[in-house]
């Protein structure tokens, strides 16, 4: 997995070079990078929101179909397919921006917890130098697998300058250099937070605030998604376990963010904020209205793409139109199963479901025009 951290870390690590060369302090720099990495992630979210509105807009509906059909499950799904496809939603339109945004924050966190690589530029002998003498002096084991190894190096060497004089690349006057600039409100970020010494020294209390901050930030933003949810859809089932998860994210966060250095817990605490603020706007954008509009909008789209394009439909609706054929073939199965009396083996079972799904495809391929290839 850390080749994901290196590869979007490498964009991302030169826009935060970038800010921290425009504001010269850490903490302002994780602040503006937050944001701006945020604003680049909006159209995801612009769209994973989007979906959400709409599927929450469908809801009444689908209450009624599961409400209809709950002793027959296959009928349900059936009724299910044919409400999406006439309504132009994709049930899994949430998930392809998930997997964007939750593969961009890689390069996030990658920058985040790597200061020497980003914004120091320092070489990976250098850094490999400078975690060997850390792990000496530390009496510890840094290892290069580690994420945080480079907050690590950074906490070590601010209370043994001298230890680092045989690294490289003036390693100690630049390190030093950017420690001046690495506190913000009088914490220093490159320190690990623990309870104060005395309650009068503000650094060390703004210190220990961190993780409570970045825990806090988390719960608020957690308890507002899930009072938005229920106001939207108020039969929204209890998730139970999912819940309890949710809630215990916070209080993980405060535990971990007491065992990083400071800037760790700082971005998280601004990582909510903005994304608090953001799932505030949207949610005020997408009113009702608006998302009914949209909705119109969509059908209408839909279908002067079908008469553009000769009856054809949209990828989302062959796929949806597959999938029903494949649960009609299904239950076709199930009949064969009833009147034949006997019961097939497995491999026979796997085979005919092959057959079948193959058959299904060709027709949709036939259907809409498109080559097929059955292996």
């Amino acid at each position: 997995m850390s080749w994901l951290y290196e590869i979007f870390g490498i964009p991302f690590g030169y826009l935060m070079m970038w800010i921290y060369d425009l504001v010269q302090n850490y903490g302002v720099a994780i602040i503006l990078f937050t944001l701006v990495t945020k604003l680049i992630l909006l159209p995801v979210n612009y769209k994973t929101q989007k979906n959400a509105a709409r599927m929450q807009l469908l809801n009444p509906e689908l209450a009624k179909i599961r409400k209809s059909y709950k002793d027959n499950p296959q009928k349900m799904q059936e009724e299910q397919m044919k409400l999406y496809q006439r309504e132009g939603v994709n049930p899994m339109g949430s998930c392809l921006p998930a997997v964007i945004q939750m593969v961009l924050l890689f390069g996030v966190l990658d920058v985040v917890y790597k200061p020497l690589t980003h914004i120091i530029r320092f070489s990976d002998k250098t850094i490999a130098g400078a975690r060997t003498i850390a792990s000496e002096i530390g009496k510890i084991t840094i290892k290069e697998s580690d994420l945080r190894n480079e907050l690590s190096i950074l906490n070590i060497f601010n209370d043994n300058k001298s230890g680092f004089t045989s690294v490289g690349e003036q390693f100690s006057e630049k390190v030093s250099e950017f420690y001046e600039n690495f506190s913000i409100f009088g914490i220093n970020l490159g320190a690990i937070p623990s309870v104060p010494e005395s309650w009068s020294d503000m650094g060390q209390v703004g210190l220990f605030l961190v993780p409570i901050f970045a825990g806090l930030s988390q719960l608020v933003y957690t308890l507002y998604s899930q009072i938005h949810q229920k106001k939207k859809n108020p039969d929204m089932p209890n998730m139970g376990c999912m819940n309890v998860m949710l809630y215990l994210m916070p209080l993980l966060s405060v535990f971990f963010a007491f065992q990083v250095a400071a800037g760790v817990g700082f971005y998280w605490i601004f990582s909510s904020i903005f994304s608090f603020a953001i799932t505030v706007l949207l949610n005020h954008y997408f009113s009702d209205k608006r998302i009914a509009a949209i909705v119109e909008k969509e059908r209408e789209k839909a279908k002067k793409y079908a008469e553009v394009n000769g009856g054809k439909k949209t990828f989302m609706q062959k796929m949806l139109e597959q999938q029903q054929a494949a649960m009609e073939e299904q239950k076709k199965q199930q009949t064969l199963y009833k009147e034949n009396g006997e019961k097939m083996s497995r491999s026979e079972a796997n085979a005919y479901n092959r057959q079948l799904l193959n058959e299904a495809r060709k027709r949709m391929a036939e259907k809409y025009g498109d080559d097929y290839n059955d292996e």
